[in-house]
């Protein structure tokens, strides 16, 4: 299996430091020819020749053809078999929990979204997170010796390399990745949902190829993510991006970090469902206003629906939270002086109804210069962003772990 050979102990075998190697490489850039691979690597051909011809026989690399070329032998290209491993991404919500699989190429295999439940910090709701999962490997019907990593979202503070979640699902001593670890008998890893939501879309989103880039999670909360130099950043103990916890606003709103006059308390979906309630109950009109004399739940979906629908009130409040963000975001533009913010989370489905009005504060708050080096455009993934990042970090830091 895959995962013996990359957990391999035997670290002066050469023959199995190069199949790492190797290994790595096409993790990283799913096809290549002979040469290249042997150029990119610093090993002679015969080398390699060797290794890929082990590891042909042996399943992990298949033969993809021979490449069209104008002149001499066309060379074979090669890349990893995708059907030998797979890794499963797990994005936590307030209000729902999506879960995906990935193959070993990168491309998603199985996807369920908008799973019904509650985020709060118990054992039943990080229970109910473990019998998803559990739910969702029995029902994908692969090997489970091929899923070599679990990776798991959660909002808030964690720390990605220790495995602790300071922010919800906290209530043991032990590292809740160990915890998962021994309930789903299969590695789990854990980081922070706007972190994979941003490394999601350097992979396979709108930052590819961009070297410095800030995301924008506007969901029910506010975060913050960024790749600085073409690596996303975590900060010493992965707790960077808690843009929605800097103390801002002289108000009395308190958030549920416990503090008062957070960004988020008027930045965020939790602040737009606020307003459109308040504003309600004191009878402004609204293309909601039946629903609520109902009695029926306001949900954050209907809000975004009644945006896209141009109702006058939901798009007078949104555009309020979308001006304060722009005057927040100039002084990240200011500080980092970035290529490229990726509006992201899920007011982000409201397209350019949040997003014309962000950019015309941004320009009035940000240095004239840096506001035209950096581009403002909504995530590419939209509401897949969280659950394809959780999977295509569980896919790097198997190999990161393994092959150093």
């Amino acid at each position: 299996m895959l995962l013996d050979l990359l957990k391999e102990q035997e670290s002066g075998n050469k023959n199995i430091l190069i199949k790492r190697r190797i290994i790595s490489y096409y993790a990283h850039h799913k096809t290549s020819t002979i040469p290249n691979l042997a150029r990119e690597l610093k090993l002679s051909v015969p080398t390699v020749t060797k290794a890929l011809s082990d590891m042909c026989t042996e399943g992990y690399i298949l033969n993809y053809g021979k490449v069209e070329t104008t002149e001499g032998c066309p060379p074979t290209l090669y890349g990893l078999n995708p059907d030998i491993a797979y890794f499963i991404g797990v994005d936590v919500h307030l209000f729902e929990l999506n879960i995906g699989i990935m193959d070993l190429s990168g491309e998603l295999k199985q996807l369920s979204m908008n799973l019904p439940y509650h985020l709060e910090n118990s054992d039943m709701a990080r229970d109910q997170v473990c019998q998803y999962i559990a739910h969702f490997i029995q029902n994908s019907h692969l090997c489970e010796e091929k899923i070599l990593n679990v990776g798991i979202n959660i909002p808030g503070r964690v720390n990605p390399i220790s495995g602790y979640s300071y922010s919800w699902f906290n209530q043991t001593d032990i590292p809740l990745t160990r915890w998962f670890s021994d309930q789903l008998k299969v590695p789990v890893t854990i980081d922070n949902d706007t972190r994979a939501m941003i490394y999601g879309e350097q992979l396979n989103g709108c930052a590819r190829g961009y070297e410095n880039v800030i995301f924008i999670n506007l969901s029910w909360g506010l975060g913050a993510g960024f790749i600085l130099n073409g690596e996303v950043y975590t900060g010493r103990s992965g707790f960077s991006g808690e843009l929605g916890h800097c103390n801002v606003f002289d108000n009395e709103i308190l958030c549920h970090c416990g503090k008062k006059g957070c960004l988020e308390t008027e930045v965020s979906g939790m602040a737009l469902h606020r307003m459109v309630l308040e504003s309600l109950k004191n009878g402004k009109a609204s293309i909601l206003q039946q629903k609520f004399e109902s009695g029926q739940e306001l949900t954050l979906a209907d809000i975004i629906e009644a945006i896209c629908a141009e109702d006058p009130l939901c798009l007078e409040l949104l555009e309020e939270i979308a001006v304060k963000l722009g005057r927040y975001l100039s002084a990240l533009l200011n500080l980092l002086n970035p290529e490229l913010v990726v509006i992201g989370g899920t007011l982000a489905a409201a397209g350019e109804f949040l997003l014309a009005p962000l950019r015309n504060s941004a320009r009035k708050n940000t240095l004239s210069l840096i506001y035209h080096d950096s581009e403002i455009v909504l995530s590419d993934l939209k509401e897949q962003s969280g659950v394809i990042g959780a999977c295509t970090l569980a896919r790097r830091k198997i190999f990161d772990r393994f092959m150093g």
